[in-house]
């Protein structure tokens, strides 16, 4: 038996507040109100199959009997649970919440009444509390042991060997295989006792809150996972069975699933006698009948299924509890059943919102091997609301304690005195969120290279996968595991609301430290990520296929950047855990316990970080020479990969981007947009075309070689003007505002400053590349195309492929505004997401929505778990600013985004949290200042 010093407690685990037993079906702070009546005793086996007695009058409704076993476990999200017995017909029921409990049951005082689990959630993850989590893990443990949950051999191990690590703690061979033959998890468990034990073993570490995480995270696949079979008969005769589950009806031919009617194709479910009716949406690409039967063993059977469809389809799919039907005058027509108790939504709601005062939950199993198990829960005497112990047994230690000694409700006052006696005072609630913030970041999830690359690999080339599946793949299991460590400690820590109490489980630098030692061996693969771009642009010249898959790709709503970009995530990512890690040794005092962990892993990801400081600049350059290219025509030298041996020469002979943007040119026609992109040694300028690619066309370039600039704002009569006196032309250009133009003027002075020190003369390629397509120069009073020049360009781009129009040129064209190379690098380091309140100028309400800011933008999502936005908004051009007391936006933490007559207010949950997105949005909407261009040594501002 492993010693419990090695194993933290649960307390310690959680981080957990204290709870006065609220009831989770009517939110209060007190225990349910008994009615007068003659009381009978009820008993209750829970999930550990020990038995709890309540004492409640006869005239009790089920709800009460409800709330108080969940009162008496001390359980928050208790509406996933419900109370199950045998009726007179030997059917498995409900107990109905509504109904006196002299209408359900017979003999009470000989009915055994079972608490389980009612509704399955999709993903556990919904699931906030570790105690309910807990409750979960033991239900699939009976589900597994009595055949419910059938599946093959490998996950029955696997399942179990996640049980006997949170029940026995770490892998010691004559231990587990002891403890395997004194103990059935399975049918047929003999057979599988050596897979077990092999499974076991690569679970050393796993806390029983990991273990139960993992064991929820093996059943939730599993095709039975929380499906009851109901047996029925399809018109034919042919024997089938049908289950609810919380996406809609299923239809099962002995245990495999071979139908599934989702609730949004779902119009009617009803029951007549012994058939069992569903009645569809008209669809057109259907065979199916409008309406489905099945014929169930009774009217009973049927009228118990129904009900459950009822409840689950309320459960998962409505917002809030339905409300009861008006009472007919006359008489009845149907049932009057419904569903009654919280939804889904707002249970995640109120566990979330609300401020709890819980004690922490202490795993039996822990406190058996302690030697706490004699009439000892979490360290106390076991206190009893209204219920006891059959036959002078013990009570059940899932039971916490919610009285103090003298048997009343303890009070705030003295939960005070006990929190300053016995524990740490609280930490300030801003430390909290910058660690759950910093979790949260971490657990961002962003499009994989991996499988974004997996669409194009039939049609990439063997020295292609080579070169990039050898060095992600490392990579990609580095990161997967990295991932999956931080979601099982956040889950762990998600819903406290209090940080008076500090368990293990509110750190994440232990984590972090990890892995980050795990990541040093891989440097060797970050540093070919160059080669793997390099391989990348030759394969897609190459091939044809290729290229229009990865056009295909990036057309998708589901991805916003260009595809090469996923190469640079890997990089990105340390910079991300870099950050992180400095806004927590800033946050932490020198004795906190997660200082030390935290200092260590910045400085080894610091370390990495320096490494390959120079080789992400050059990727960067080279990645966005990639993307401009798609967005310019006129030019095709501007990126030459093929006439390279290697990814360092490449990077020798590239042009350095600085900056792109809007500016007005003089002309003889007056000021006329155009589109500009700065180089280390040229100054091009375009105009869009008028066509299907929405391509920008090049109609000249000045040379900085030997280049001045001066300020003509007087000399033009024009606002913010400034000419460019060049070698064979002159320029005169203005900016949409003051700060573009001051931008604009002291990037390009220092990229003339920049071509005086290198061999001074621009690129032949590109001299060349733009003298074959007739566009070198132009002369200032002829700016304008002709009509024909405008047809012929047309004829040829309308053959091309579609491009995407919700590029950063494109979005700086419309906008009239600039973005530097800065701007790109501070925005990869800047990222966020997290839920809020939207609303529009002139609208009342505010929509809830996960937003995540990325590439200069907001994605807006209905959820989390969505696989691509509703909608985006690019962030270029917008000014951030707080809302005025004209403006009647009487709400905290609000902030306004607007551009020309746009306007839209955000609010968020805290003052950090609306600190952070100020914080992210201003890199977007403010430009970095440009005096560190190229160079990038030292760390941006944040």
């Amino acid at each position: 038996m492993v010693e419990p010093e090695h194993r933290a407690s649960a307390a310690q685990r959680l981080g957990a507040q204290e709870t006065l037993g609220i009831s989770t079906l009517d939110p209060g702070h007190r225990p349910p109100t008994m009615p007068p009546g003659r009381h009978v005793s009820i008993k209750i086996r829970m999930l550990d199959d020990t038995e709890e007695v309540f004492d409640v009058s006869q005239r009790a409704s089920g709800k009460v009997v409800f709330d108080l076993v969940c009162t008496h476990l001390n359980l928050i999200e208790g509406d996933y649970f419900s109370l199950e017995y045998q009726d007179h017909h030997k059917m498995m029921v409900w107990l109905d919440l509504l109904k006196p409990i002299v209408k359900q049951l017979r003999r009470p005082k000989h009915t055994v009444l079972r608490f389980v689990v009612k509704f399955f959630p999709p993903d556990h993850t919904q699931l906030l509390e570790e105690l309910t989590r807990y409750l979960f893990a033991l239900q699939i443990k009976h589900d597994l042991a009595c055949g419910r949950l059938t599946c093959n051999d490998s996950s029955a191990a696997l399942l179990v060997s996640h049980i006997i690590q949170s029940e026995i703690g770490d892998f010691e061979e004559s231990q587990s295989r002891q403890h395997l033959l004194n103990n059935n998890y399975i049918p047929d468990q003999v057979a599988l006792i050596d897979k077990i034990m092999e499974f076991h073993s690569k679970n050393v570490g796993q806390t029983p809150a990991e273990s139960d995480y993992q064991l929820l995270e093996v059943a939730r696949r599993l095709e039975l996972y929380g499906v009851r079979l109901h047996p029925a008969k399809d018109r034919e005769g042919s024997k089938l069975s049908l289950a609810v589950a919380h996406t809609g009806v299923l239809v099962f031919q002995g245990h495999t699933k071979i139908n599934a009617f989702n609730w949004s194709k779902v119009r009617k479910l009803s029951f007549k006698r012994k058939r069992f009716l569903i009645k569809l949406r008209p669809d057109l690409n259907s065979s199916y009948q409008d309406t489905l039967e099945f014929l169930m063993g009774s009217r009973d059977c049927c009228k118990v299924f129904w009900k459950i469809c009822v409840e689950y389809h309320a459960f998962f799919r409505l917002f809030e509890e339905p409300k009861p039907k008006p009472k007919p005058v006359l008489f009845t027509r149907g049932s009057s059943f419904r569903f009654s108790g919280r939804t889904q939504k707002q249970v995640i709601d109120y566990v979330k919102d609300s401020e709890f005062k819980k004690i922490p939950f202490e795993s039996p199993h822990l406190s058996a091997s302690s030697g706490n198990s004699q009439g000892m829960v979490n360290g106390q005497k076991p206190l009893e609301l209204c219920g006891h112990s059959p036959d002078g047994r013990q009570p059940s230690p899932l039971t916490s304690p919610l009285l103090n000694d003298a048997g009343s409700v303890r009070t705030d006052d003295e939960d005070e005195v006990r929190r300053k006696v016995c524990g740490p005072e609280r930490a300030p609630v801003k430390g909290l969120e910058l660690e759950r913030d910093c979790c949260q970041l971490l657990c961002g999830r962003h499009c994989g290279f991996k499988s974004s690359v997996s669409t194009t690999n039939e049609a990439a080339p063997d020295s292609l996968k080579s070169t990039i599946f050898s060095n992600f793949d490392p990579l990609y299991k580095f990161h997967s595991g990295f991932l999956r460590e931080v979601e099982q400690r956040l889950a762990l820590w998600e819903g406290r609301s209090n940080a008076h109490i500090k368990g293990d489980y509110q750190r994440i630098g232990d984590v972090m430290l990890k892995n980050l030692q795990g990541l040093k061996p891989l440097t060797a693969h970050l540093q070919k990520h160059s080669e793997a771009l390099v391989e990348l642009e030759k394969a897609c010249r190459g091939s044809r296929r290729l290229e229009v898959l990865i056009r295909d790709f990036e057309l998708q709503k589901v991805c916003y950047i260009p595809l090469n970009v996923f190469i640079l995530r890997p990089l990105h990512r340390l910079l991300h855990y870099k950050q992180i890690l400095e806004r927590l040794c800033k946050h932490y005092p020198p004795t906190h316990v997660d200082f030390r962990d935290c200092r260590a892993a910045l400085a080894d990801v610091s370390e990495v970080v320096a490494q390959l400081h120079g080789s992400m600049i050059k990727m960067e350059n080279f990645q966005k020479l990639l993307e401009l290219k798609k967005d310019l025509i006129g030019i095709d030298s501007l990126v030459t990969p093929g006439r390279v041996s290697s990814s360092r020469d490449l990077h020798a002979s590239l042009k350095e981007f600085i900056r792109l943007g809007c500016l007005s040119k003089l002309s003889g026609k007056g000021l006329q947009q155009r589109m500009f992109f700065l180089f280390n040694d040229v100054l091009l300028y375009t105009s869009r075309g008028m066509t299907a690619t929405n391509q920008f066309k090049v109609h000249g370039q000045l040379p900085l070689h030997d280049m001045t600039i001066r300020e003509s704002e007087d000399e033009w009569g024009v606002p913010h003007a400034f000419t460019l006196v060049g070698q064979r032309q002159s320029v005169v250009v203005a900016a949409s505002s003051l700060s573009e133009m001051e931008k604009w003027m002291e990037d390009i002075k220092m990229a003339i400053d920049l071509a005086e020190t290198s061999n001074g003369h621009t690129s032949d390629l590109l001299a060349r590349s733009l003298t074959d397509n007739k566009s070198t120069t132009e002369d200032s009073c002829a700016e304008a195309e002709s009509e024909d020049d405008l047809m012929a360009s047309r004829t040829s781009l309308e053959r091309q492929a579609p491009h995407r129009g919700n590029t950063t040129v494109h979005v700086c064209w419309h906008r009239n505004t600039s973005v530097s190379m800065v701007d790109f690098s501070v925005a990869v380091e800047n990222q966020l997401s997290g839920n809020l309140l939207r609303k529009f100028k002139n609208s009342n309400g505010w929509q809830k929505l996960w937003v995540v800011f990325t590439n200069f933008s907001l994605f807006f999502y209905k959820t989390h778990q969505d696989d691509y936005p509703l909608a985006s908004l690019p962030l270029l051009g917008y000014s951030v600013t707080i809302p005025t007391e004209s403006e009647n936006i009487h709400k905290d933490y609000v902030f306004k985004l607007h551009f020309k007559s746009h306007v839209y207010y955000f609010r968020s949950e805290s003052e950090y949290t609306f600190e952070r997105w100020m914080e992210v949005i201003r890199s977007a909407t403010v430009s970095a200042s440009s005096t560190r261009v190229l160079s990038r040594k030292e760390p941006h501002p944040y």
